[in-house]
């Protein structure tokens, strides 16, 4: 059998392209917090500058501004361009700061600054230091807060309607001319009906009836019927109030719905571009040996 001799200087070689190979794809984390930072400010620059340029298309004065819910697409829409824009750019300073010319190496420090630059955001807008810095980061949030309105406008009526007992004793009140303390009868009568046991309502409305005569000194007769309209009302408040939560409740979630695709859509894109970025930014490999061959004869 014949056995293979290696000389030194081949043992050397293979070290130093072992050594080369390690150096190609080992992470040069510097590069990566200066295309983090580079990430960030075009983020803030561009987001200033979209929030100006639709601030600056609202007139109070004017009658015929743009529609909040086409304002709120237009600003998530810019969010999304903005942060490709801004990972783009991270990643390419993150790959050619490293000096990496392997397309592969660049594109994974590329998505190493988009991945902490995400990080980061997270970290302003969800702690108190987004109180103070991350406001200009709540892009998304702003994006959906035309529908977040509508939420708002549709909840209205239930706050308004939230407890119809009040305006039930208040209506019986209101109407009674004698001594308070027949109004108050009246009125715990009358809530014991729609709130109590519905075996018992025939007495209790009953014990309605008699309370409210005595409250607004009118007939029994006369004002069975007026409980039995008032219960009326009250059953129409409840089942009022109670349809315009589902509303409300629906609204809600369309609007985390959306917001969290934008928000999914967003990253995914920004990965992506940051990848890109990274792979663009590569030096090219005849600098990279240049650069390389100057270093070690410096050495």
């Amino acid at each position: 059998m014949s056995e293979t001799f290696r000389t030194p200087s081949s043992a050397a070689s293979d070290l130093d392209t072992v050594a080369a190979t390690v150096m190609l794809h080992k992470v040069s984390w510097g590069a990566v917090f200066a295309g983090v930072i580079i990430a960030l400010v075009v983020q803030v620059l561009l987001t200033l500058l979209g929030l100006g340029i639709g601030v600056g298309t609202l007139s109070p004065r004017a009658g015929s501004n743009t529609d909040v819910s086409t304002f709120s697409i237009v600003a998530a829409i810019w969010y999304i361009v903005s942060g490709i824009i801004a990972a783009y750019l991270g990643g390419y300073i993150a790959a050619r700061l490293s000096g990496k010319s392997d397309p592969a190496t660049g594109a994974f420090h590329g998505l190493t600054t988009w991945a902490l630059t995400t990080l980061v955001i997270i970290y302003l807008v969800t702690t108190a230091v987004g109180g103070l810095v991350g406001g200009v980061f709540s892009g998304i949030s702003y994006a959906v807060g035309g529908l977040g309105q509508t939420v708002a406008r549709t909840a209205a009526p239930l706050v308004a309607t939230s407890n119809p007992l009040e305006a039930l004793e208040a209506q019986i009140r209101a109407t009674g001319a004698d001594p308070q303390a027949l109004n108050n009868a009246a009125a715990n009568a009358i809530r014991a009906l729609v709130t109590g046991d519905q075996a018992n309502a025939d007495a209790a409305r009953q014990q309605a009836a008699e309370a409210l005569a005595r409250a607004r000194n009118i007939p029994v007769d006369q004002a069975k019927q007026q409980v039995a309209q008032i219960e009326q009302q009250y059953r129409q408040t409840v089942d009022r109030t109670k349809q315009q939560a589902e509303q409300a409740a629906d609204a809600a979630s369309s609007v985390l719905s959306k917001g969290a695709l934008a928000a999914f859509v967003a990253l995914v894109l920004g990965a992506i571009a940051g990848w890109y970025g990274g792979r663009s930014g590569v030096v090219h490999p005849e600098f990279a040996n240049r650069i390389s061959t100057r270093r070690r004869a410096a050495g």
